[in-house]
């Protein structure tokens, strides 16, 4: 009996020991088998969410920017000409007004009038105006504004000042840094405003071109944001202009209360405008060679940073539909990227990932192609496959900094 109860112990004993063995290994099996199955889930999500960025991202290209590569400009016959004030802000621009400024008072436009806004200019500006006065008496005003030892000015005080000083209803805004590229600037501008129903005229100012990688980016960006606001303006949706080439009618200005409801924002003092008063019927849009107002770029990354960071507050105060808009826009394109490398990186689906990006960068190439010719910059089609994500990583690096930086004065 001894022997027998010995026995089946051991049985029972090796019984244990080879259940537990074969549970542990079905266990760890199982195991192996959960964390593959999450590991798949986990990387086909992603490639979905990857698919899902790559279509808006070609929805953005194919339904808006198309808009704008394939818009043609109408002939437009001024048969009534109506006067124009040029509306110039300027703080310590000496420089560029003693080389920019004739250009402009060279216009070939029959009734015209220049409005120079000398902003607590401390370096020789004054002298410089003075001069340009002596020379064009009857075209030419400046209008001065002294510092206040408690109040720094904006630009947008500066801009109210030279509007009200203006004479006439047609407002043309540009800056001191730009040179009108042909003396039919202003006519092709002014052109629009035949139509009644017209109050604002959105016109471009590419960046000059220079040696160096900076350059191309900053001229890519500055490509691809005319691309956008124009396009939404062909499809009745404008939600931007920029200052360095802009006009609106003065009655639109008073009646809205001027920038009343956004003077505490430093910028704003073209886009907010813009997408306070944009309608649908009551934009036109102006971006002809003739009409395209050529602008100094920043030569350094710093200074590149400073001027952003400035102009991108201003977007977080834009109506919530073009937030909205934008914001999907954006971050569908930082998310193709971000994703398209780590899928890369993980080799999942790697070849499928490479045929969408070639795909994206082929809808590019044919939609690009077109508008970027349209704006005088064809050169820079080639760089595309360099500027395009880096322009999402600065955009991206701009906004965050721009949450936490204060900006109080515009120079």
């Amino acid at each position: 009996m001894q022997l027998i109860s010995n026995a089946v112990y051991k049985g029972y004993y090796l019984f244990k020991v080879y259940t537990s063995i074969i549970f542990l290994f079905i266990f760890e099996k199982n195991c192996i088998l959960i964390n593959r199955l999450l590991h798949t889930i986990v990387y086909f999500t992603l490639f979905g969410i990857f698919i899902l960025c790559f279509c808006l991202q070609a929805y953005y290209l194919l339904g808006l920017q198309a808009k704008f590569c394939l818009h043609k400009i109408g002939e437009s016959s001024q048969t009534n000409i109506q006067s124009v004030s040029v509306i110039i802000c300027a703080r310590n621009e000496a420089k560029n007004l003693e080389k920019n400024l004739s250009y402009i008072l060279a216009q070939q436009y029959p009734s015209f009038e220049v409005i120079v806004v000398n902003d607590c200019s401390y370096d020789t500006t004054e002298d410089v105006l003075k001069t340009f006065v002596e020379q064009y008496p009857n075209l030419l005003k400046v209008v001065h504004i002294s510092e206040h030892p408690r109040h720094k000015t904006s630009k947008k005080f500066a801009a109210t000042l030279g509007i009200k000083a203006s004479a006439h209803e047609i407002l043309v805004f540009t800056d001191a840094d730009c040179r009108p590229q042909s003396p039919q600037w202003l006519g092709k501008m002014v052109a629009h405003y035949h139509n009644p129903n017209i109050e604002i005229v959105l016109g471009f100012s590419p960046y000059e071109a220079k040696n160096g990688f900076l350059n191309k980016l900053i001229r890519y960006e500055t490509c691809i944001t005319a691309i956008n606001y124009l396009a939404c303006a062909i499809i009745g949706k404008a939600y931007m202009g920029i200052g360095r080439n802009l006009s609106y009618k003065k009655s639109v200005f008073f009646k809205g209360k001027g920038f009343a409801s956004h003077m505490h924002i430093p910028s704003g003092d073209d886009d907010l405008f813009v997408n306070q008063h944009a309608k649908r019927h009551n934009v036109a849009i102006e971006y002809s060679a003739d009409a395209q107002v050529l602008s100094q770029p920043k030569t350094s990354f710093t200074s590149l940073w400073k001027q952003k960071i400035r102009h991108l507050g201003a977007g977080q105060n834009y109506k919530r539909v073009d937030k909205q808009r934008l914001t999907l826009q954006f971050l569908s394109g930082c998310l193709f990227y971000v994703l398209a490398v780590l899928l890369l990186v993980l080799k999942f689906m790697f070849l499928w990932v490479i045929a969408i990006l070639m795909l994206r960068y082929f809808l590019q190439l044919i939609i690009y192609q077109k508008g970027l010719v349209k704006l005088q910059s064809k050169n820079l089609l080639g760089w595309i496959i360099f500027t395009d994500p880096l322009y999402y990583a600065t955009i991206f690096l701009w906004s965050v900094a721009s949450l936490f930086t204060k900006k109080t004065t515009w120079k």
